[in-house]
């Protein structure tokens, strides 16, 4: 897995957001794989329809075979307002702190193995996912473009859901770079799955 959100982070719960799901055709297929369903994403609303009902119920393949006798009903639970990564130019609510996956590393549905599922930080499809709107956050050179220096902006890159350094008054600038750092990729012969380069950014 591409660690995009590292451990350090300093962030007051209430200033995350719990309502919104990630659309569901944007889920890793595993948890070993990188994307915009990853943690440290940083996303918009894009179904922010309160009238709807709280959560809606569809047929779905992530349920497996649904058509034998007396089991064609069975329904996949959704949250129906959702987020997807944002794009160049437009203001994030905030970023990702959960992965959204629907297998684990060893290709197992995480549907069946909640305790695994919480282990590694990820939602099911169609699951609300925790997003941080303010706070003190730790990316990897996989969440961010180019070079980043301390005092410099961040705003949204030309890869959805990643930043890229900004003038601090910029207008799409919605955060600063308060630290940079690199960790060696080996440690003692053994890979070190927090290795590369970092940035520390503050939110709000």
């Amino acid at each position: 897995m591409a660690l995009r959100l590292l451990p350090f982070r300093q962030y007051d719960e209430q200033d995350v957001v719990n309502m919104f799901a990630l659309e569901s055709d944007l889920a890793l297929p595993s948890t070993t794989g990188d994307g915009v369903g990853s943690n440290g994403v940083f996303v918009k609303v894009t179904d922010g329809n309160f009238d709807q009902d709280v959560i809606t119920y569809d047929g779905n393949d992530y349920l497996g075979k649904t058509d034998y006798p007396f089991v064609g009903g069975d329904m996949y639970p959704s949250n129906p307002l959702t987020v997807a990564a944002v794009t160049d130019g437009e203001i994030p609510l905030g970023l990702t702190l959960n992965q959204t996956a629907k297998t684990d590393e060893n290709g197992e549905k995480l549907l069946y193995n909640t305790t695994k599922k919480e282990e590694l930080q990820a939602v099911l499809p169609g699951q609300s996912v925790p997003i941080a709107t303010k706070g003190i956050f730790t990316l990897s050179a996989a969440a961010y473009d180019g070079a980043m220096a301390v005092g410099t902006g961040i705003a949204i890159s030309a890869n959805a859901g990643k930043v890229t350094g900004a003038a601090p008054t910029d207008s799409t600038a919605f955060g600063t770079v308060i630290g940079t750092g690199s960790r060696a990729t080996t440690n003692g012969g053994l890979t070190d799955q927090f290795g590369g380069d970092y940035i520390i950014v503050k939110l709000g």
